[in-house]
Order: structure tokens, then C-alpha cells, then sequence
């Protein structure tokens, strides 16, 4: 790791012998280590592109901007680049995969869960899927400068879901599965609504206050 390995060292040497599930506790920071790299390309990218194109921005846009893009790095760490790799040449695509082992079928593999000894897996795919999603259909609309956010928000929020279901396939980084696409995009029209509440209170106090 590259900004995170002590704080990782020490949770190893408290935790690891204690709880099963560590090395999702690893996934973590391993996750958030390399998101503060890859945020710390992008502000230096945007700085350049700000710069060069004279646009002026302000600073609570571009904190905006920072908490969106690291929402979606995060995102991407956890689901998609679980490796230990963090450059771009270190992927290895796996085309020869079938396509048999993509659960096409709606629903019927999260509905076999509820059969499980538990239901925290049931629960996790679904309500889990849809809460991973949630904060890209608040936050994108936050940073559009455009009209016609809600099917914009939708839209994108639906194709970077496909977009990790697909990368997973070809990476062996995680099950490609409809119901994920499904909840995923269930949880952007629900952070959207979340948004679009935002804005109709604001208007009504706007409309108080004069």
C-alpha cells in the first residue's frame, strides 16, 4: 500500500486473529488507499484542464466534484480492482470465459437466498446493491450543468452498473448478475428522489422567504 500501510499493519496486528471476516476489512483500505491516488491524479488533471481551458470555478463546486469522483473510484475498488495490482497495464482480461456463467434470470438467484441459514445474504444483495447506488443518483444531478437531470442521472448511473457487471466477468472479479444491474439502478432513482425532494423544499423556503 501505498498511503494506508501502517494504518493497515496495525489493524492486522489487532484484528486479524479475532474476526472472521478481516480480509473484507482489508478490501477496505486497500480500496480507500488506492482511491487517494487515483483522486490525487484527478486534482491534478482538473487543476491542469482548469488552468489551460481559463474556466473559473469555485471552491464548493469543486469539493462537490472531489466527493463525486471519490464515491465512484471507491466504488469501482470495492466492486471491480480488488486486486493487489493499481495500474492499469496489471489488468488481465479473461475473454475465453462463457457467457454461461452470467446469471441472466431476474431475481431468481437473490429469491434463493431467502433459503439460506441467514438472510444478512438476501438482504445484502438486495438492499446492499441499491444503497452502493444510492449516493451516485444524489450526488450526479448535484454536479450536472444541464437540463433534463433526472433521465441523465438514470441513464449514467444504469451504464456504470453494466459497466461493472461486464468488467467483472472479464477481470474474475466478482459474479456478473442482472439482479445487481436491477438494484443498482434501483438505488440511483432512489438517490435521485432523494435529490429531487432536496430541491422542491429548497424552493418552497425560497418561496416563503419572499
Amino acid at each position: 500500500m501505498i498511503f494506508l500501510g501502517p494504518l493497515y499493519t496495525y489493524l492486522h496486528t489487532r484484528l486479524a486473529d479475532h474476526i472472521n471476516h478481516f480480509p473484507l476489512i482489508r478490501l477496505v483500505v486497500l480500496s480507500l488507499d488506492k482511491t487517494i491516488l487515483y483522486l490525487l491524479v484527478f486534482a491534478v488533471l482538473r487543476f491542469a484542464y482548469l488552468k489551460l481551458r481559463g474556466h473559473k470555478t469555485t471552491v464548493g463546486r469543486e469539493l462537490l466534484l472531489g466527493t463525486f469522483v471519490t464515491y465512484v473510484l471507491l466504488l469501482l475498488f470495492l466492486t471491480v480492482f480488488r486486486g493487489t495490482y493499481y495500474y492499469p497495464w496489471q489488468l488481465v482480461l479473461h475473454f475465453d470465459r462463457p457467457l454461461s456463467v452470467i446469471n441472466t434470470t431476474p431475481l431468481v438467484e437473490t429469491l434463493k437466498l431467502r433459503q439460506g441459514a441467514t438472510m444478512f445474504d438476501f438482504y445484502y444483495q438486495s438492499l446492499g446493491n441499491i444503497g452502493w447506488f444510492a449516493p451516485f443518483g444524489l450526488l450526479a444531478p448535484l454536479t450536472m450543468r444541464c437540463k433534463h437531470k433526472a433521465w441523465r442521472t438514470i441513464v449514467f448511473g444504469s451504464l456504470l452498473s453494466l459497466a461493472i457487471e461486464t468488467m467483472q466477468f472479464f477481470l474474475i472479479t466478482g459474479v456478473s448478475d442482472i439482479d445487481d444491474w436491477i438494484f443498482n439502478t434501483i438505488g440511483v432513482v432512489c438517490g435521485y428522489l432523494v435529490y429531487a425532494l432536496g430541491v422542491g423544499i429548497s424552493k418552497m423556503f425560497r418561496k416563503a422567504k419572499n
